[in-house]
């Protein structure tokens, strides 16, 4: 049996797949360009999920909400990207990942700018709402899209990469919201919805991906991306194309054997990974003011989490590639599960700081893993609404997460079982995991 990281050989030396051109393809500088470009897709994507959580005091004090209330406002951006998701997913599979990408982006540049500069709560909320509608094609499309660019041996590493534009997403937010929110929270929001201004980066510098235009019969189109990819092919090249007589975007395909014994664990683990991590992170300034920390220390204490849980990315990415993507990712979250009940039964600041770094430290380092993995177990013609549907499911436990978590801190919940609770959907998410298959090394179809 082949180690996870050795490649695949190719199906059809005559009319070879993209998959099989992918696999012996180098990875080059535009390679490097896209990625950046898609990184800081990620950035907004990280900053525009935690952008008001950091000034969420100014939110609540104008507005005069309390803890659920302002829980349901910071969340709104979330809640509109689960439909946004469903919406765009069958769209990223019939129109192409560039065009949803530069779409969503715009259309989220309106929206959020009316937002900020809303003058009373609900409509706040409403165009909150609105704007992650519009957002979750990028959320959708993100991962999948690079993908599809690179090289079959190094997906891994890159995609866990791109995962580490959300700590750094977060420590912008946290220095913006420092600064500018001093004047005013609007301010930060402000500044967030003109980022959905970088539509055009990836308009200019971001090929379509070549295995969408295989699959869609554009063949020299796709050939001219690999090609500018590093590949050499031939200019007559048609490639193979497997399941292309599958509408693409088609949700009830999903649901069809054999796809479905991927794609029902896909959302189950979606969900509670999501639960537990996000349950934990929305609150974790309030939660740490809970235990002692003042505002400052609390924010102090979210900017080191995320400043570690950079290394953990580098780490997955690394044993991603030699062990594959199933095995690291159980043992990260397991980490991560022993990490939160460390800090949900912390006594003192060290067994605080130590839980707690210990958490972020390996749940994003799996989220890196669980980024890359579950864009890759279903086929090219599913690949977009499929990975719209998992993205929703995550989306639908961060906005399920936040408002009922406050309402346990409304109604008095000692933080420990806050924690615990928190921690129980991180334990359900290793047991979904485990019927999916190993994807390292092996061209996508």
């Amino acid at each position: 049996m082949a180690a996870p990281h050795e490649p695949a050989p190719p199906t059809s030396a005559a009319a070879p797949t993209v998959g099989d051109v992918c696999t012996g393809m180098r990875l080059t500088r535009r390679h490097w360009l896209a990625g950046s470009v898609l990184f800081f897709a990620f950035v907004v994507e990280a900053w525009e999920q935690v952008g008001l959580v950091y000034v969420s005091n100014g939110i609540a004090g104008e507005f005069g909400v309390d803890n659920t209330k302002l829980g349901w406002a910071l969340s709104a951006v979330a809640f509109g990207m689960v439909p946004g998701a469903l919406l765009w997913g069958g769209l990223i599979d019939r129109l192409g990942r560039r065009r949803v990408t530069v779409a969503s982006l715009l259309i989220y540049a309106v929206l959020a700018l009316a937002a900020g500069l809303s003058p009373a709560f609900w409509p706040f909320v409403v165009l909150r709402f609105l704007s992650g509608v519009a957002f979750g094609g990028v959320y959708a499309v993100t991962f999948p899209y690079f993908l599809e660019l690179l090289p079959t041996a190094r997906r891994g590493q890159g995609a866990v990469a791109l995962s580490i534009g959300f700590p750094i997403g977060t420590l912008l937010c946290i220095g913006v919201s420092q600064s500018l929110g001093m004047i005013s929270w609007r301010a930060v929001a402000v500044v967030a919805a003109l980022a959905g201004l970088w539509a055009f980066a990836v308009l200019r510098w971001v090929p379509e991906s070549p295995y969408w235009l295989a699959r869609r019969g554009r063949h020299a189109e796709a050939a001219t991306v690999l090609r500018g990819l590093g590949a050499e092919i031939p200019a007559d090249t048609t490639f193979a194309v497997e399941d292309a007589d599958r509408k693409a975007g088609a949700v009830r395909n999903l649901f069809r054997s054999p796809v479905r014994r991927r794609f029902l664990p896909l959302l189950l683990t979606s969900f509670t990974f999501s639960w537990g991590y996000w349950g934990l992170q929305t609150w974790l300034p309030v939660l740490l003011q809970n235990r002692g920390l003042s505002v400052s220390g609390a924010l102090w204490f979210v900017a080191v989490t995320q400043v570690v849980s950079v290394p953990g990315y580098l780490l997955a990415a690394w044993l991603t590639r030699r062990h594959g993507r199933k095995r690291i990712f159980l043992l990260f979250a397991l980490a991560s599960a022993i990490g939160g009940v460390l800090f949900g039964l912390a006594t003192g600041s060290t067994q605080l700081y130590a839980g707690n770094l210990i958490l972020a430290f390996f749940s994003l380092g799996a989220w890196g893993i669980w980024n890359t993995w579950s864009a890759e177990v279903l086929p090219t013609g599913l690949r977009g609404v499929g990975y719209s549907w998992s993205t929703s499911a995550i989306l639908l436990a961060n906005t399920v997460s936040v408002p009922v978590i406050g309402a346990m801190m409304d109604h008095g919940v000692a933080s420990s079982l806050t924690v615990a609770s928190i921690v129980a959907f991180l334990v359900v998410a290793l047991l979904a995991v485990l019927p999916l298959p190993e994807t390292e090394g092996r061209a996508l179809t």
